[in-house]
C-alpha cells in the first residue's frame, strides 16, 4: 500500500508550464482512475472464483496438489500485481515492504498443506490476498478524496488572459502577461493575475480564495485579486504583479509546500515503521523456527509466525497518520485558513498565548466619525468647515472628515490653506478663518479646548480664535473581532494580548471592548519583538497580524498567522498560517481544526498498535487464525483510513 505517490499527493498543484502539466494531470489522474476500476474488476473475479473454490473443495475428494491448483486461480488473480511489487522491491533492496511481507505470508499459507499433518490454508491465503486488495481499493478512495480537497484550490488557476494590445485584446497565456499591462476580464471569467480595476463595476465569486460565499463588490479603483470569478460585469483591470507572484499562483505554491512538510506525528510513525517492521520480521522468524525445533511440530508454528508477519504489517499507521494531515490540511484551506505545513498542527493545537495587531487584525483599519461634540455651532455646520478645511488632504483623518460629509461640491469659498506639521491645518472658509487639529494648534490660536470622554482620535476646531468644538474619529473595530477573542478563550488559549503603535487611551478602549486580557500601546515594530519575546517563555506563542511592518514579529512567533486578503506580501510570506478573509474569528477555527486532525491522528495510531498487539500475542499462543490476523493488518488499515477521511471534512468541532 506505500506507493510513490503517496509522497507526491500535490504535485498536481505545480503551477509552472500549467498548460503541459494539465494535460499530464488529466491523463495521471485518468491512468489511476482505470488502475482503480481494474483493482475493483480484479477483486470481484477473485472473489467470485474463491467463492466457486471453496464450493468445489467442500463436495470433492482431491489430491492436495489439484486443490492447490484450484486455489492458485483466484490467488493470481488478485495478487498477481503484489507478487511483481514484491519481486522489484527484493531486486531494488527494499525486502520489507508491504507487498513482500503479504507474498511471504500468503505463499507460506499454500506451502503449509504439503508439510505432514497439517491442513491446508488454502482459502485462507486467497482471502488473505483478496482482503488485502478491498484496503488498496479503500486507500485509492481515500487518496482520491483527499485530492479533491485540494483539487478546488486549481479553480484558481486561470487558462487564459486577455491583453489589450492596441485598440483590441488578444489572448494570451497568463505566465506571458507583464506587470503594468491591461487586461479585460469577461462575466464568468477567473481573474488571471492582481491588479486594479480600471473600468467597470462587477461582483467577485472569493469562495476559492477565502471559503466565504458571500459575493465581494469592485468598482473603478479598487484592487482585485487572482482566482476570483468575476459574475457579472465587464473589468479592465492593470495588473500589479506577474502571475508566478500573483495571489493564485502563491496559495498553489503554498498547499503544495504544505503536503512536504511533516508534523512530529508524521515524522514519528515513518521511523517507526522503519525500525518497527525488521524487529517484528525477525520475531516472526524466532516464533516459527525456535518452538518447532523444541517441539518438531514445524506446521503449527510456521503458521503461527506467518499470522505473526500478517498483523506486523505497520500499513494502518504508515498510511492513515499522513493521509490525516493531508485531510487536515485540505479541509482547512476550504474554510479559508492555509496551514503552511502539517507540523504546525501540533503546535496550533496547543497554543498557550495568541497576540494581535491592532490596526487591520482586530479593527479594519478604516478610520470614520463616531462622534460630533459642538459648542457654538450645529454639528453638520461643524461637520461641513472640518471637511472643507481637510478639502486637499490624503490623511486617513482628512479622508474620515470628508467621508462624514460627502456634499464638498457647495458654493462655499475656501483659501489660504496653511498646514502645519505635526498640528493641523488652518484656512478661510466664506471669509471665517477655521483651524482644525489637535489640542497643540489650540493651545497655539489660544482657542479654550476641552478634553472628551470618548476614545479616539479627537480633532477639534477652532472659528476666528474661539472654540467652536471637536470630533472623534475612531478606527472600526471588526465585526467579529470579539467573537473571536472569546472563541480563543472557550478553546483553551490561556492569553491573548493587543499590541499596537496606537495612543493608550484607544488601545484601553478596543482592549476592553473585545476583553483581551492585555495590550501594550504606543510600540514600535521593533518593540512588538520584544513584547512577544517576553511572552514566547510562558508557552506556544502565535502572533496574528497582517501589515509589512508585522513580518519581524511573524517570524519570530511559534506561529506566525496573517490575513491573507488584505495582508502585505511579506506579511504572508513570513506567515506559517494565512487567513484568507482577515476574520480573527478564524483563528480559533484553525486551532479546533488542527486538534481535531491530531485528536484523528492519535485514535489510528492507538487503535492499530492495540489491536496489532493482541492479535500478535493471541497469534503466539495459538489463539488466533489467520482471519484474525487478516483483520489486524488490512481490516485496521480500512478502519483507519476510514477514520482519516473525516480529517478532510475541515470540521471545527472536537474529534
Amino acid at each position: 500500500m506505500i506507493h510513490e505517490d503517496h509522497k507526491h499527493a500535490c504535485e498536481h498543484c505545480e503551477h509552472e508550464h500549467h498548460h503541459h502539466e494539465h494535460e499530464h494531470e488529466h491523463h495521471h489522474h485518468g491512468e489511476e482512475e482505470e488502475e482503480g476500476h481494474g483493482r475493483l474488476v480484479k477483486v470481484i473475479a477473485a472473489a467470485v472464483l474463491l467463492a466457486i473454490a471453496v464450493i468445489i473443495e467442500k463436495y470433492t475428494d482431491w489430491a492436495t496438489w489439484q486443490y492447490l491448483l484450484l486455489f492458485l486461480v483466484p490467488y493470481l488473480v488478485v495478487g498477481w500485481d503484489t507478487l511483481k511489487e514484491a519481486a522489484e522491491g527484493l531486486l531494488e533492496g527494499e525486502a520489507l515492504s508491504e507487498d513482500f511481507l503479504m507474498s511471504v505470508a500468503t505463499l507460506g499459507a499454500l506451502g503449509i498443506g504439503f508439510m505432514p499433518g497439517a491442513e491446508t490454508q488454502f482459502p485462507e491465503a486467497v482471502f488473505v490476498m483478496l482482503f488485502f486488495q478491498v484496503g488498496e481499493l479503500f486507500e485509492e478512495v481515500a487518496e482520491g478524496r483527499s485530492r479533491k480537497s485540494i483539487a478546488h484550490l486549481m479553480d484558481l488557476r486561470p487558462d487564459i488572459a486577455h491583453v489589450q494590445s492596441g485598440d483590441t485584446f488578444k489572448d494570451v497565456k497568463p505566465e506571458e502577461v507583464e506587470t503594468g499591462a491591461v487586461i479585460l476580464v469577461k462575466p464568468g471569467e477567473k481573474v488571471p493575475m492582481d491588479g486594479v480595476v480600471l473600468e467597470g463595476h462587477s461582483s467577485l465569486d472569493t469562495v476559492a480564495l477565502t471559503g466565504e460565499s458571500v459575493p465581494r463588490s469592485v468598482h473603478e479603483g479598487d484592487e482585485i485579486l487572482s482566482g476570483c470569478v468575476n459574475q457579472s460585469g465587464v473589468l479592465k483591470v492593470k495588473t500589479t504583479k506577474a502571475f508566478g507572484d500573483s495571489t493564485a499562483a502563491r496559495i498553489l505554491d503554498l498547499v503544495e509546500n504544505a503536503a512536504a512538510s511533516k508534523s512530529r506525528s508524521e515524522s514519528f510513525i515513518t521511523r517507526f515503521a522503519r525500525v518497527y517492521t525488521p524487529i517484528v520480521v525477525a520475531l516472526a522468524v524466532l516464533v516459527a523456527v525456535v518452538p518447532s525445533l523444541i517441539t518438531g511440530e514445524w506446521a503449527t508454528w510456521i503458521y503461527r509466525g506467518l499470522m505473526f508477519l500478517v498483523v506486523s504489517c505497520p500499513c494502518a499507521l504508515v498510511i492513515s497518520v499522513p493521509l490525516t494531515f493531508f485531510g487536515g490540511l485540505g479541509g482547512a484551506s476550504r474554510k479559508g485558513i492555509l496551514i503552511k505545513g502539517s507540523n504546525l498542527m501540533d503546535q496550533l493545537s496547543k497554543l498557550h498565548t495568541v497576540v494581535f495587531d491592532k490596526t487591520g487584525t482586530l479593527t479594519e483599519g478604516v478610520f470614520e466619525v463616531t462622534a460630533v461634540h459642538p459648542e457654538v455651532i450645529g454639528e453638520t455646520e461643524l461637520l461641513h468647515l472640518a471637511a472643507h478645511v481637510e478639502r486637499h488632504s490624503t490623511h486617513p483623518i482628512a479622508m474620515a472628515l470628508r467621508n462624514a460629509y460627502p456634499n464638498e461640491q457647495d458654493d462655499c469659498t475656501v483659501e489660504g490653506i496653511e498646514e502645519t506639521a505635526g498640528h493641523g491645518i488652518i484656512a478661510t472658509v466664506n471669509g471665517k478663518k477655521v483651524a482644525v487639529g489637535n489640542s497643540k494648534l489650540m493651545d497655539k490660536l489660544g482657542a479654550a479646548w476641552h478634553p472628551c470622554e470618548h476614545s479616539g482620535t479627537i480633532i477639534h476646531v477652532a472659528i476666528d480664535g474661539a472654540y467652536a468644538g471637536h470630533i472623534v474619529i475612531s478606527d472600526r473595530i471588526k465585526a467579529d473581532a470579539a467573537e473571536g477573542v472569546a472563541a480563543l478563550k472557550a478553546a483553551g488559549v490561556s492569553k491573548t494580548v493587543m499590541l499596537t503603535g496606537d495612543q493608550e487611551s484607544v488601545a484601553a478602549a478596543v482592549a476592553s471592548a473585545l476583553k483581551v486580557d492585555e495590550f501594550h500601546a504606543q510600540l514600535l515594530p521593533a518593540d512588538k519583538v520584544s513584547e512577544v519575546e517576553k511572552l514566547l517563555p510562558q508557552g506556544t506563542l502565535a502572533f496574528v497580524g497582517d501589515g509589512i511592518n508585522d513580518a519581524p514579529v511573524l517570524t519570530r512567533a511559534d506561529v506566525g498567522i496573517a490575513m491573507g486578503a488584505l495582508g502585505s506580501d511579506a506579511a504572508i510570506e513570513a506567515a506559517d498560517v494565512v487567513l484568507m478573509d482577515d476574520k480573527p474569528s478564524k483563528v480559533a477555527s484553525a486551532i479546533r481544526i488542527a486538534r481535531r486532525t491530531l485528536a484523528i491522528a492519535r485514535q489510528n495510531i492507538v487503535f492499530a498498535i492495540g489491536i496489532k498487539v493482541l492479535v500478535l500475542v493471541l497469534a503466539t499462543l495459538g489463539l488466533a487464525t489467520m482471519w484474525m490476523a487478516v483483520f489486524a493488518d488490512v481490516g485496521v488499515t480500512v478502519l483507519a483510513v476510514l477514520n482519516a477521511m473525516r480529517a478532510l471534512q475541515g470540521k471545527l468541532g472536537e474529534a
